[in-house]
Protein backbone atom coordinates (compact mmCIF):
# COMPACT_ATOMS: atom_id res chain seq x y z
CA UNK A 1 0.00 0.00 0.00
CA UNK A 2 1.34 3.43 -0.94
CA UNK A 3 2.17 5.65 2.01
CA UNK A 4 0.53 9.06 1.74
CA UNK A 5 2.19 12.32 2.77
CA UNK A 6 0.89 13.14 6.21
CA UNK A 7 -0.31 16.69 6.66
CA UNK A 8 1.01 16.68 10.22
CA UNK A 9 4.44 15.38 9.20
CA UNK A 10 6.02 15.65 12.66
CA UNK A 11 2.93 15.24 14.82
CA UNK A 12 4.38 12.47 17.00
CA UNK A 13 7.69 14.29 17.43
CA UNK A 14 5.82 17.43 18.46
CA UNK A 15 4.21 15.53 21.35
CA UNK A 16 7.32 13.58 22.34
CA UNK A 17 10.05 16.21 22.11
CA UNK A 18 8.90 19.81 21.57
CA UNK A 19 12.50 21.04 21.68
CA UNK A 20 13.52 18.91 18.69
CA UNK A 21 10.27 19.67 16.90
CA UNK A 22 10.91 23.39 17.26
CA UNK A 23 14.47 23.10 15.92
CA UNK A 24 13.39 21.04 12.90
CA UNK A 25 10.48 23.36 12.15
CA UNK A 26 12.79 26.38 12.25
CA UNK A 27 15.22 24.64 9.88
CA UNK A 28 12.38 23.86 7.47
CA UNK A 29 11.34 27.51 7.59
CA UNK A 30 14.94 28.58 6.93
CA UNK A 31 15.19 26.29 3.91
CA UNK A 32 11.83 27.44 2.57
CA UNK A 33 12.51 31.17 2.83
CA UNK A 34 16.16 31.29 1.78
CA UNK A 35 18.35 30.30 -1.15
CA UNK A 36 20.35 27.15 -0.38
CA UNK A 37 23.38 27.53 -2.65
CA UNK A 38 26.07 25.35 -1.10
CA UNK A 39 26.86 23.06 -4.07
CA UNK A 40 27.05 19.90 -1.94
CA UNK A 41 23.50 20.39 -0.63
CA UNK A 42 20.15 19.55 -2.17
CA UNK A 43 16.54 18.77 -1.31
CA UNK A 44 15.49 15.12 -1.44
CA UNK A 45 12.10 14.00 -2.61
CA UNK A 46 9.44 13.27 -0.02
CA UNK A 47 9.70 9.58 -0.96
CA UNK A 48 13.40 9.55 -0.03
CA UNK A 49 12.64 11.18 3.32
CA UNK A 50 9.88 8.68 4.02
CA UNK A 51 12.20 5.74 3.36
CA UNK A 52 14.94 7.33 5.47
CA UNK A 53 12.53 7.65 8.39
CA UNK A 54 10.98 4.20 7.98
CA UNK A 55 10.98 0.98 10.02
CA UNK A 56 14.11 -0.09 8.15
CA UNK A 57 16.08 1.88 10.76
CA UNK A 58 15.17 -0.86 13.25
CA UNK A 59 17.09 -3.71 11.56
CA UNK A 60 20.63 -5.08 11.85
CA UNK A 61 21.95 -6.53 8.59
CA UNK A 62 25.68 -7.17 8.88
CA UNK A 63 26.95 -8.84 5.74
CA UNK A 64 25.58 -8.74 2.20
CA UNK A 65 22.36 -9.99 0.55
CA UNK A 66 22.10 -13.74 1.01
CA UNK A 67 25.10 -13.73 3.39
CA UNK A 68 23.90 -12.01 6.57
CA UNK A 69 25.05 -12.55 10.13
CA UNK A 70 21.54 -11.94 11.51
CA UNK A 71 18.18 -13.52 10.75
CA UNK A 72 15.10 -11.75 9.48
CA UNK A 73 16.77 -10.02 6.53
CA UNK A 74 14.72 -11.38 3.65
CA UNK A 75 13.10 -7.99 2.97
CA UNK A 76 16.27 -6.02 3.66
CA UNK A 77 17.91 -8.15 0.96
CA UNK A 78 15.24 -7.00 -1.49
CA UNK A 79 16.01 -3.38 -0.66
CA UNK A 80 19.78 -3.70 -1.01
CA UNK A 81 19.60 -5.79 -4.18
CA UNK A 82 17.36 -3.18 -5.78
CA UNK A 83 19.80 -0.39 -4.88
CA UNK A 84 22.73 -2.38 -6.28
CA UNK A 85 21.04 -3.20 -9.58
CA UNK A 86 19.82 0.36 -10.06
CA UNK A 87 23.31 1.74 -9.43
CA UNK A 88 24.84 -0.69 -11.91
CA UNK A 89 22.35 0.25 -14.61
CA UNK A 90 22.48 3.99 -14.02
CA UNK A 91 26.26 4.30 -14.00
CA UNK A 92 27.18 1.48 -16.39
CA UNK A 93 29.28 -0.53 -13.92
CA UNK A 94 29.61 -4.21 -13.16
CA UNK A 95 29.62 -4.02 -9.35
CA UNK A 96 28.22 -1.67 -6.74
CA UNK A 97 28.52 -1.56 -2.96
CA UNK A 98 25.81 0.65 -1.45
CA UNK A 99 26.75 0.20 2.21
CA UNK A 100 29.36 2.96 2.90
CA UNK A 101 28.10 5.28 5.60
CA UNK A 102 29.42 8.36 3.83
CA UNK A 103 31.88 9.59 1.21
CA UNK A 104 34.98 9.86 3.38
CA UNK A 105 34.82 6.27 4.70
CA UNK A 106 34.10 5.08 1.16
CA UNK A 107 37.26 6.75 -0.08
CA UNK A 108 39.29 5.31 2.77
CA UNK A 109 37.91 1.86 2.00
CA UNK A 110 39.09 2.10 -1.61
CA UNK A 111 42.60 3.09 -0.52
CA UNK A 112 42.79 0.28 2.04
CA UNK A 113 41.57 -2.22 -0.58
CA UNK A 114 44.09 -1.10 -3.21
CA UNK A 115 47.12 0.07 -1.23
CA UNK A 116 49.48 -0.83 1.58
CA UNK A 117 50.48 1.80 4.15
CA UNK A 118 53.23 3.95 2.71
CA UNK A 119 52.20 3.48 -0.92
CA UNK A 120 52.23 6.59 -3.09
CA UNK A 121 48.87 8.14 -3.99
CA UNK A 122 48.08 11.27 -5.99
CA UNK A 123 45.04 13.52 -6.04
CA UNK A 124 44.17 17.15 -6.67
CA UNK A 125 45.67 19.37 -3.98
CA UNK A 126 43.08 20.46 -1.40
CA UNK A 127 43.64 24.19 -1.78
CA UNK A 128 43.41 23.79 -5.56
CA UNK A 129 39.90 22.38 -5.16
CA UNK A 130 40.63 18.77 -4.18
CA UNK A 131 39.19 16.73 -1.31
CA UNK A 132 40.58 15.96 2.14
CA UNK A 133 40.37 12.20 1.57
CA UNK A 134 42.47 12.28 -1.60
CA UNK A 135 45.66 12.60 0.44
CA UNK A 136 45.61 15.92 2.29
CA UNK A 137 48.15 16.10 5.13
CA UNK A 138 45.62 16.41 7.99
CA UNK A 139 43.56 13.46 6.71
CA UNK A 140 44.43 9.87 7.55
CA UNK A 141 44.69 9.35 3.78
CA UNK A 142 47.67 11.70 3.78
CA UNK A 143 49.25 10.08 6.83
CA UNK A 144 48.83 6.38 6.07
CA UNK A 145 49.98 6.86 2.48
CA UNK A 146 52.63 8.99 0.78
CA UNK A 147 50.64 11.71 -0.95
CA UNK A 148 52.06 13.49 -3.98
CA UNK A 149 49.34 15.94 -5.02
CA UNK A 150 48.88 17.52 -8.41
CA UNK A 151 47.62 21.05 -8.95
CA UNK A 152 45.71 23.35 -11.27
CA UNK A 153 47.38 25.68 -13.75
CA UNK A 154 47.17 29.49 -13.42
CA UNK A 155 43.95 29.37 -15.49
CA UNK A 156 42.35 27.09 -12.88
CA UNK A 157 42.27 23.92 -15.02
CA UNK A 158 43.88 20.63 -13.91
CA UNK A 159 47.56 20.48 -14.89
CA UNK A 160 47.54 17.30 -16.98
CA UNK A 161 51.28 17.54 -17.68
CA UNK A 162 52.00 17.55 -13.94
CA UNK A 163 49.74 14.51 -13.41
CA UNK A 164 51.68 12.68 -16.14
CA UNK A 165 55.02 13.67 -14.61
CA UNK A 166 54.00 12.45 -11.15
CA UNK A 167 52.58 9.22 -12.58
CA UNK A 168 55.72 8.36 -14.51
CA UNK A 169 58.25 9.45 -11.90
CA UNK A 170 56.57 8.43 -8.62
CA UNK A 171 54.41 5.53 -9.85
CA UNK A 172 51.43 6.13 -7.54
CA UNK A 173 49.34 3.11 -6.70
CA UNK A 174 46.18 5.23 -6.92
CA UNK A 175 45.43 8.40 -8.86
CA UNK A 176 42.30 10.27 -7.76
CA UNK A 177 40.17 12.31 -10.12
CA UNK A 178 37.48 14.33 -8.41
CA UNK A 179 37.18 17.44 -6.32
CA UNK A 180 35.20 19.54 -3.91
CA UNK A 181 35.74 22.91 -5.62
CA UNK A 182 36.52 22.38 -9.31
CA UNK A 183 34.18 23.99 -11.82
CA UNK A 184 35.21 22.34 -15.08
CA UNK A 185 34.51 18.94 -16.62
CA UNK A 186 36.90 16.29 -15.35
CA UNK A 187 39.38 14.94 -17.95
CA UNK A 188 38.58 11.27 -17.30
CA UNK A 189 39.84 10.06 -20.68
CA UNK A 190 43.23 11.79 -20.47
CA UNK A 191 43.82 10.64 -16.91
CA UNK A 192 42.73 7.12 -17.84
CA UNK A 193 45.52 6.96 -20.43
CA UNK A 194 48.05 8.23 -17.89
CA UNK A 195 46.94 5.60 -15.35
CA UNK A 196 47.25 2.87 -17.97
CA UNK A 197 50.76 3.98 -18.91
CA UNK A 198 51.94 4.16 -15.31
CA UNK A 199 50.11 1.10 -13.98
CA UNK A 200 48.07 3.07 -11.46
CA UNK A 201 44.48 2.51 -10.43
CA UNK A 202 42.37 5.50 -11.48
CA UNK A 203 39.60 6.23 -8.98
CA UNK A 204 36.90 8.77 -9.83
CA UNK A 205 35.26 10.48 -6.86
CA UNK A 206 32.08 11.80 -8.48
CA UNK A 207 30.35 12.88 -5.26
CA UNK A 208 29.58 16.34 -6.59
CA UNK A 209 28.61 15.40 -10.13
CA UNK A 210 26.91 11.99 -9.77
CA UNK A 211 23.51 13.45 -10.60
CA UNK A 212 24.92 15.32 -13.59
CA UNK A 213 26.46 12.10 -14.91
CA UNK A 214 23.21 10.19 -14.32
CA UNK A 215 21.34 12.91 -16.22
CA UNK A 216 23.80 13.10 -19.10
CA UNK A 217 25.00 16.60 -18.19
CA UNK A 218 28.60 15.49 -17.54
CA UNK A 219 30.81 12.88 -19.18
CA UNK A 220 30.74 9.48 -17.42
CA UNK A 221 33.98 8.11 -15.97
CA UNK A 222 32.90 4.47 -16.35
CA UNK A 223 34.85 3.64 -19.56
CA UNK A 224 38.07 5.25 -18.30
CA UNK A 225 38.49 4.50 -14.59
CA UNK A 226 38.77 1.38 -12.45
CA UNK A 227 36.74 2.43 -9.42
CA UNK A 228 34.07 5.08 -8.79
CA UNK A 229 33.09 6.49 -5.42
CA UNK A 230 30.24 8.87 -4.75
CA UNK A 231 28.05 10.29 -2.07
CA UNK A 232 24.34 10.10 -2.76
CA UNK A 233 23.02 13.37 -1.32
CA UNK A 234 24.33 16.08 -3.65
CA UNK A 235 23.28 16.35 -7.29
CA UNK A 236 21.87 12.81 -7.04
CA UNK A 237 19.26 14.08 -4.54
CA UNK A 238 19.35 11.05 -2.28
CA UNK A 239 19.92 10.56 1.47
CA UNK A 240 23.27 11.09 3.14
CA UNK A 241 25.08 7.91 2.12
CA UNK A 242 27.68 6.69 -0.36
CA UNK A 243 28.49 4.02 -2.94
CA UNK A 244 31.61 2.34 -4.33
CA UNK A 245 31.38 1.01 -7.88
CA UNK A 246 33.77 -1.13 -9.88
CA UNK A 247 33.90 -0.76 -13.64
CA UNK A 248 34.47 -3.37 -16.31
CA UNK A 249 37.93 -1.88 -16.82
CA UNK A 250 38.60 -2.30 -13.10
CA UNK A 251 37.61 -5.97 -13.14
CA UNK A 252 39.87 -6.57 -16.13
CA UNK A 253 42.78 -5.07 -14.23
CA UNK A 254 42.01 -7.15 -11.14
CA UNK A 255 39.27 -9.82 -11.24
CA UNK A 256 39.19 -9.79 -7.40
CA UNK A 257 38.75 -6.02 -7.14
CA UNK A 258 35.04 -6.09 -6.24
CA UNK A 259 35.61 -8.73 -3.57
CA UNK A 260 38.50 -6.76 -2.07
CA UNK A 261 36.37 -3.62 -1.79
CA UNK A 262 33.40 -5.46 -0.30
CA UNK A 263 35.63 -7.07 2.35
CA UNK A 264 37.18 -3.73 3.20
CA UNK A 265 33.77 -2.18 3.82
CA UNK A 266 32.55 -5.17 5.81
CA UNK A 267 34.01 -6.49 8.00
CA UNK A 268 37.03 -4.23 7.51
CA UNK A 269 35.65 -0.81 8.36
CA UNK A 270 31.94 -1.04 9.15
CA UNK A 271 29.37 -3.11 10.95
CA UNK A 272 25.71 -3.19 10.03
CA UNK A 273 24.63 -1.06 7.08
CA UNK A 274 22.05 1.70 7.50
CA UNK A 275 19.14 -0.04 5.80
CA UNK A 276 16.86 3.02 5.89
CA UNK A 277 19.54 4.95 3.99
CA UNK A 278 19.98 2.11 1.52
CA UNK A 279 16.26 2.32 0.72
CA UNK A 280 16.55 6.07 0.24
CA UNK A 281 19.48 5.52 -2.12
CA UNK A 282 17.47 2.99 -4.11
CA UNK A 283 14.61 5.50 -4.50
CA UNK A 284 17.00 8.29 -5.56
CA UNK A 285 18.56 6.00 -8.17
CA UNK A 286 15.12 5.16 -9.54
CA UNK A 287 14.22 8.85 -9.71
CA UNK A 288 17.53 9.62 -11.45
CA UNK A 289 16.77 7.06 -14.16
CA UNK A 290 13.67 8.91 -15.35
CA UNK A 291 13.53 11.32 -18.33
CA UNK A 292 12.55 14.28 -16.17
CA UNK A 293 15.76 13.87 -14.17
CA UNK A 294 17.78 14.34 -17.37
CA UNK A 295 16.01 17.65 -17.90
CA UNK A 296 16.70 18.55 -14.28
CA UNK A 297 20.43 17.76 -14.56
CA UNK A 298 20.72 19.81 -17.74
CA UNK A 299 18.93 22.71 -16.03
CA UNK A 300 21.37 22.65 -13.11
CA UNK A 301 24.22 23.32 -15.54
CA UNK A 302 22.25 25.93 -17.51
CA UNK A 303 21.49 27.71 -14.25
CA UNK A 304 25.11 27.61 -13.10
CA UNK A 305 26.27 29.12 -16.38
CA UNK A 306 23.58 31.80 -16.30
CA UNK A 307 24.53 32.67 -12.72
CA UNK A 308 28.22 32.79 -13.66
CA UNK A 309 27.51 35.13 -16.57
CA UNK A 310 25.47 37.47 -14.38
CA UNK A 311 28.09 37.64 -11.65
CA UNK A 312 30.84 38.41 -14.17
CA UNK A 313 28.65 41.08 -15.80
CA UNK A 314 28.44 42.66 -12.36
CA UNK A 315 32.21 42.73 -11.97
CA UNK A 316 32.67 39.59 -9.86
CA UNK A 317 35.64 37.38 -10.76
CA UNK A 318 35.26 33.58 -11.03
CA UNK A 319 37.98 30.95 -10.98
CA UNK A 320 38.30 29.66 -14.61
CA UNK A 321 35.94 32.48 -15.67
CA UNK A 322 32.91 30.21 -15.61
CA UNK A 323 31.71 26.65 -15.06
CA UNK A 324 30.91 23.37 -16.81
CA UNK A 325 28.98 21.89 -13.92
CA UNK A 326 26.80 22.87 -10.95
CA UNK A 327 29.38 24.92 -9.11
CA UNK A 328 30.95 28.40 -9.11
CA UNK A 329 34.09 29.41 -7.25
CA UNK A 330 34.22 33.16 -6.65
CA UNK A 331 37.64 34.82 -6.41
CA UNK A 332 37.37 37.81 -4.06
CA UNK A 333 41.04 38.86 -4.18
CA UNK A 334 40.14 41.93 -6.25
CA UNK A 335 38.77 43.31 -2.97
CA UNK A 336 41.67 42.04 -0.83
CA UNK A 337 42.67 38.75 0.79
CA UNK A 338 40.68 36.68 3.26
CA UNK A 339 37.30 38.12 2.25
CA UNK A 340 35.42 34.80 2.16
CA UNK A 341 34.28 34.86 5.77
CA UNK A 342 32.82 38.37 5.41
CA UNK A 343 30.90 37.57 2.24
CA UNK A 344 29.62 34.23 3.56
CA UNK A 345 28.26 35.84 6.73
CA UNK A 346 26.77 38.81 4.87
CA UNK A 347 25.04 36.50 2.40
CA UNK A 348 23.67 34.55 5.37
CA UNK A 349 22.03 37.73 6.64
CA UNK A 350 20.61 38.25 3.15
CA UNK A 351 19.11 34.74 3.15
CA UNK A 352 21.61 33.24 0.69
CA UNK A 353 23.59 30.26 1.99
CA UNK A 354 27.07 29.66 0.51
CA UNK A 355 30.40 28.63 2.04
CA UNK A 356 33.74 30.38 2.32
CA UNK A 357 36.37 28.49 0.33
CA UNK A 358 40.02 28.62 -0.65
CA UNK A 359 40.91 29.52 -4.22
CA UNK A 360 44.00 28.27 -6.10
CA UNK A 361 47.14 30.02 -4.77
CA UNK A 362 45.04 31.67 -2.07
CA UNK A 363 47.02 34.50 -0.43
CA UNK A 364 45.17 33.93 2.85
CA UNK A 365 44.82 30.94 5.19
CA UNK A 366 42.22 28.16 4.77
CA UNK A 367 40.56 29.44 7.97
CA UNK A 368 40.02 32.86 6.39
CA UNK A 369 40.03 32.09 2.65
CA UNK A 370 39.72 34.50 -0.25
CA UNK A 371 36.82 32.85 -2.03
CA UNK A 372 33.28 31.59 -1.71
CA UNK A 373 31.77 28.49 -3.27
CA UNK A 374 28.20 28.30 -4.51
CA UNK A 375 26.05 26.06 -6.67
CA UNK A 376 22.67 25.60 -8.28
CA UNK A 377 21.37 22.07 -7.42
CA UNK A 378 19.00 23.00 -4.58
CA UNK A 379 17.56 26.11 -6.21
CA UNK A 380 17.08 24.15 -9.45
CA UNK A 381 15.20 21.50 -7.46
CA UNK A 382 12.79 24.27 -6.45
CA UNK A 383 12.09 25.02 -10.13
CA UNK A 384 14.18 28.13 -10.63
CA UNK A 385 15.65 28.78 -14.08
CA UNK A 386 17.86 31.26 -15.95
CA UNK A 387 15.70 34.33 -15.24
CA UNK A 388 15.94 33.70 -11.50
CA UNK A 389 19.70 33.15 -11.80
CA UNK A 390 20.07 36.64 -13.23
CA UNK A 391 18.13 38.08 -10.31
CA UNK A 392 20.16 36.08 -7.80
CA UNK A 393 23.45 37.04 -9.46
CA UNK A 394 22.64 40.74 -9.09
CA UNK A 395 21.70 40.28 -5.43
CA UNK A 396 24.91 38.39 -4.65
CA UNK A 397 26.98 41.09 -6.35
CA UNK A 398 25.18 43.73 -4.26
CA UNK A 399 26.00 41.86 -1.06
CA UNK A 400 29.67 41.46 -2.02
CA UNK A 401 29.97 45.17 -2.75
CA UNK A 402 28.22 46.04 0.50
CA UNK A 403 30.91 44.36 2.64
CA UNK A 404 34.00 44.55 0.43
CA UNK A 405 35.50 47.28 2.61
CA UNK A 406 35.91 45.08 5.69
CA UNK A 407 39.53 44.04 6.29
CA UNK A 408 40.69 41.12 8.44
CA UNK A 409 43.22 42.35 11.04
CA UNK A 410 46.75 41.03 10.69
CA UNK A 411 46.90 40.49 14.43
CA UNK A 412 45.38 37.08 15.19
CA UNK A 413 44.31 38.19 18.66
CA UNK A 414 42.25 41.02 17.20
CA UNK A 415 40.46 38.91 14.58
CA UNK A 416 37.79 37.34 16.75
CA UNK A 417 36.76 40.67 18.24
CA UNK A 418 36.70 42.25 14.78
CA UNK A 419 34.57 39.43 13.35
CA UNK A 420 32.20 39.66 16.32
CA UNK A 421 31.76 43.37 15.64
CA UNK A 422 31.32 42.68 11.91
CA UNK A 423 28.55 40.15 12.53
CA UNK A 424 26.70 42.56 14.77
CA UNK A 425 26.93 45.30 12.14
CA UNK A 426 25.78 43.20 9.18
CA UNK A 427 22.87 41.82 11.19
CA UNK A 428 21.53 45.39 11.31
CA UNK A 429 22.63 46.41 7.79
CA UNK A 430 19.61 47.96 6.04
CA UNK A 431 20.82 47.00 2.55
CA UNK A 432 21.24 43.34 3.53
CA UNK A 433 17.85 43.28 5.25
CA UNK A 434 16.28 44.74 2.11
CA UNK A 435 17.93 42.01 0.01
CA UNK A 436 16.68 39.41 2.51
CA UNK A 437 13.14 40.55 1.84
CA UNK A 438 13.68 40.23 -1.92
CA UNK A 439 15.07 36.72 -1.44
CA UNK A 440 12.08 35.71 0.67
CA UNK A 441 9.70 37.08 -1.96
CA UNK A 442 11.51 35.15 -4.70
CA UNK A 443 11.37 31.93 -2.68
CA UNK A 444 7.63 32.33 -2.10
CA UNK A 445 7.09 31.67 -5.82
CA UNK A 446 9.03 28.38 -5.67
CA UNK A 447 7.60 26.54 -2.72
CA UNK A 448 9.58 23.84 -0.95
CA UNK A 449 7.67 20.78 0.31
CA UNK A 450 4.29 22.52 0.01
CA UNK A 451 2.43 19.42 1.21
CA UNK A 452 4.41 19.16 4.46
CA UNK A 453 2.96 20.96 7.44
CA UNK A 454 4.97 20.37 10.62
Amino acid sequence: MEVEVRTEWLSELKKTDPEMFDAIKKELDRQRTGLEMIPSENFTSVAVMQASGSVLTNKYSEGYPGKRYYGGNQFIDLVEKAAIERAKRLFGVVHANVQPYSGSPANMAVLLALCKPGDVISGLNLTDGGHLTHGWKTSETGQLFESVPYHVKPDGYIDIDEVRRIAMERKPRVIWVGATAYTREFPFEELGKIADESGAYLVADIAHIAGLIAGGAHKSPSPYVHVITTTTHKTLRGPRGAMIMVTEKGMKKDPELAEKIDKTIFPGLQGGPHDHTTAGIAIALLEASKPEFRQYAQQIVKNARALADELMKNGIKLVTDGTDNHMLLVDLTQFGKGKGVFVQDALDVAGITVNKNTIPNDPASPFYPSGIRMGTPAITTRGMKEAEMRTIGKLIAEVINEVKGYELPGDKEARQEYLKKFKAEVAENKKLIEIRQKVSELCSHFQLYPDINP
